[in-house]
């Protein structure tokens, strides 16, 4: 029997006290108890999120954030302008597009990162544009955004800046008030060491004069409604509460090892994955990659359709594969949430012996002793 690891960049492993918090007592949510619950987790949220403005929780996927950035800031017939590099960018456009909003647009070549001057040239050249999308980390190919020089250019204008930050927060350095980020879209299952099922989404205050003037229709998903609420630590709906019990734990932890020392954690575990590959052979498919994840391309003659599927099913370890058309020519190996170099020495010792297995001249133990030489 093997031990199940799971190094994929979503969902990501939960931390034993959290599983346990989160097994505690029912309790009811609309009682004293959970509103004082709720009300520490409004003030850490804002903490983690570097800003003063209102983080909203919601019960769904990272996608109903993401669907609640759109419907709430934008009218049918608006422009926006979406950066799409990966799956996660094109999910925006496809959500706009569903709602009748006009996209405009960046289309990166899978694998690079926007150019913040392309964006600026964009913005100037359709001034009526309302927002701007893009995303932190985009999971599908491993690439970092320049959030804080994406952030300079749209403060210039009247459009709003809304970053997916899904896959890359708690990994990638995210200054949300200082880099003028307006919204930004969380969710449970990745840098939050939590299961899937919640959603966080920052509000700052230009963002939310946007809010009544959206024409778009919503009930479940106004935001409006969200943020009365939260003027009295409360949710309109009812909230998933164990998750949120979770939560509160997992705030801790994260306030606990400070916010510039998680991100170091993130970058240090990238680090050793990224040379550890090299060691290998292999070459990394994104040229600006995030702490969250690391991409990389399957060499030639090597199904990388059957790398993952062994190394979960045969090793007991999930990594990643490619999405769209990247599918069987990357993989994905995360270093994102409750992690440390153990578990990164895992799963590339686990890459090595599959690699063999499908035919890859790989002498052993090279990725694993750089992985062990940069070890601290």
């Amino acid at each position: 029997m093997n031990k199940y690891r799971l190094m994929s960049p979503g969902p990501t492993p939960v931390p034993e006290k959290v599983l346990l918090r989160m097994a505690d007592t029912m309790i009811h949510h609309r009682t004293p108890q959970f509103q004082e619950v709720l009300k520490r987790v409004n003030v850490k949220l804002k903490q983690v999120f570097s800003t003063k403005n209102p983080v909203l929780i919601m019960a769904s996927s990272g996608s109903g954030a993401m669907e609640a950035s759109i419907t709430n800031l934008v009218s049918a017939g608006d422009k926006i302008l979406v950066i799409k590099g990966g799956k996660f960018g094109e999910r925006f456009a496809e959500i706009a597009e569903a709602y009748g909003v006009e996209v405009v647009e960046y289309a990166i070549v899978w694998g690079e990162s926007a150019d913040p001057r392309i964006v600026e040239n964009m913005l100037k050249e359709n001034p009526e544009i309302k927002a701007v999308y893009s995303t932190l980390c985009e999971t599908s190919t491993g690439v970092v955004s320049d959030i804080k020089e994406i952030g300079r250019v749209v403060a210039k204008t009247n459009a709003v800046l809304v970053v997916d930050a899904i896959s890359g927060f708690l990994a990638d350095e995210l200054k949300t008030d200082k880099w003028g980020v307006d919204v930004v879209v969380c969710g449970s299952q990745k840098g939050f060491m939590l299961p899937p099922g919640l959603a966080f989404l920052s509000i700052g205050p230009k963002a939310e004069k946007l809010l009544a003037g959206s024409k778009l229709p919503k009930y479940y998903f106004d935001l409006k409604v969200a943020l009365k609420s939260y003027g009295k630590d409360d949710t309109p709906w009812t909230p998933a509460v164990s998750l949120i019990m979770g939560l509160d734990s997992v705030l801790d932890m994260i306030i606990e090892e400070g916010l510039d020392n998680v991100i170091e954690r993130h970058a240090y575990l990238a680090n050793i994955t990224r040379e550890a590959v090299k060691a290998i052979g292999l070459e990394l498919f994104a040229l600006n990659p995030s702490n969250a994840v690391t991409s990389v391309k399957v060499p030639d003659g090597i199904d990388g359709v059957g790398l993952v599927k062994k190394m979960r099913d045969e090793q007991g370890i999930t990594i990643a594969g490619g999405q769209g058309s990247l599918k069987g020519k990357i993989f994905r190996v995360a270093h994102l949430g409750y992690m440390d170099g153990y578990d990164t020495m895992t799963a590339i010792a686990g890459i090595e012996i599959v690699l063999k297995q499908l035919g890859y001249d790989v002498k052993f133990g090279k990725g694993v002793a750089k992985a062990q030489e940069l070890f601290k």
